[in-house]
């Protein structure tokens, strides 16, 4: 038995430039970190003991015949790409539901390869785990996403990811110190606006949008450069970090009419009016966690103006994807089990 843990992300500045169309022809960048909610992936050759071939349980539970019948997209996408026809048990849980725009996604899928791996004795460094989840995403199962949460699952962490014209990805980690990080930390909270959405239907009318909004992303993508610059000047005002998140989120919302709504545009201005100084919706948009930068002598007044909506704390991790549980199992031998029951069944 394998039990992975993948960390959730929280992307600051740069979303919409880890695209292939945008970063392929002008390069990209994001400032993004993971957090401490995380999503499990446990994984395990199937017992032949019964009436189906593999079992998939996540929000439903499927027990299919054969590998490529699953519905699920990224199991199925993960076990093609890895060549896995063999019979396997996946099960699924996550500290924060799917679809709020924190990377699950993403992070799924980069536990479940790296679970799947393990299953096979194979290990895979970072880059290459990152790559490959983007590959089943992209490729495989085509879904209409971005690179960037990939790579915050596979390395963990606070990072400046630089997305290539020819396709590498160069991961930095943002050199701060512990007190800087803390004091983001205790600057930033985070809101479940109560709407979920599915990113990659929003994702896609984005990318039909990118050719026309060329000057909003080039825009987006430097204020990461901003973004860096003061949290890696330790005497500089982190205020100006909350300043840039609102100038982001009022690009952001109008890359295309799908990222926001009315309710969505009157939370974020009741946070505004209750001292945050900025804030983004997180993820492709439409729905989700919002996350506000707000003083902590302001947090209480930020509760109590958004008290109808849902607080969840958090802190920064910086540990990426690993592995919890390693327990190699030996392979049961197929024929024998089929000859055993034809003696039970006489």
């Amino acid at each position: 038995m394998i039990i992975t843990r993948t960390p959730l992300r929280i992307s600051f500045f740069g979303g919409g430039t880890d695209y292939p169309i945008w970063y392929r022809e002008h390069g990209g960048s994001v400032l993004a970190t993971t957090i401490d909610k995380s999503c499990y992936i446990t994984c395990r050759r199937c017992p032949p003991f019964f009436d189906y071939h593999s079992r998939v349980a996540y929000s439903k539970v499927e027990n299919v015949d054969r590998n490529d019948a699953i519905e699920h997209p990224s199991v199925r996408g993960c076990l093609e790409f890895l060549g896995i026809h063999e019979g396997v048990e996946i099960q699924h849980v996550a500290d924060l539901p799917a679809r709020t725009g924190l990377g699950t996604s993403s992070a799924f899928t980069v536990g479940l390869l790296l679970g799947l791996y393990a299953l096979q004795g194979r290990i895979r460094d970072k880059y290459t785990l990152a790559a490959d989840a983007i590959h089943v995403e992209q490729d495989v199962i085509q879904e209409a996403v971005g690179s960037q949460d990939q790579v915050s699952a596979a390395y963990g962490g606070l990072n400046r990811i630089n997305f290539n014209r020819d396709g590498s990805i160069d991961v930095r980690r943002i050199l701060c110190s512990e007190d800087r990080l803390t004091e983001l930390n205790e600057h930033l909270a985070l809101y479940f606006t109560g709407f979920s959405r599915t990113a990659s239907e929003v994702a896609q009318e984005q990318l039909k949008m990118t050719p026309h909004k060329q000057k909003e992303l080039a825009a987006m993508q430097q204020l990461v450069n901003d973004a860096e610059a003061i949290l890696t000047n330790p005497h500089g005002p982190l205020d100006e970090f909350g300043k840039l998140m609102h100038e982001s989120w009022r690009i952001k919302r109008t890359l295309t009419g799908k990222i926001t709504t009315s309710s969505i545009d009157e939370i974020y201005e009741a946070g505004l009016s209750a001292g945050a100084l900025g804030g983004k919706l997180l993820g492709a948009g439409g729905g989700g966690f919002m996350l506000f930068f707000v003083s902590p002598g302001r947090k209480a007044a930020l509760r109590a103006q958004l008290r109808k909506l849902l607080c969840v704390p958090f802190r920064f991790s910086s540990k990426g994807s690993h592995v919890v549980v390693y327990e190699p199992e030996e392979e049961y031998d197929h024929s024998l089990a089929e000859e055993r029951s034809l003696v039970y069944a006489s």
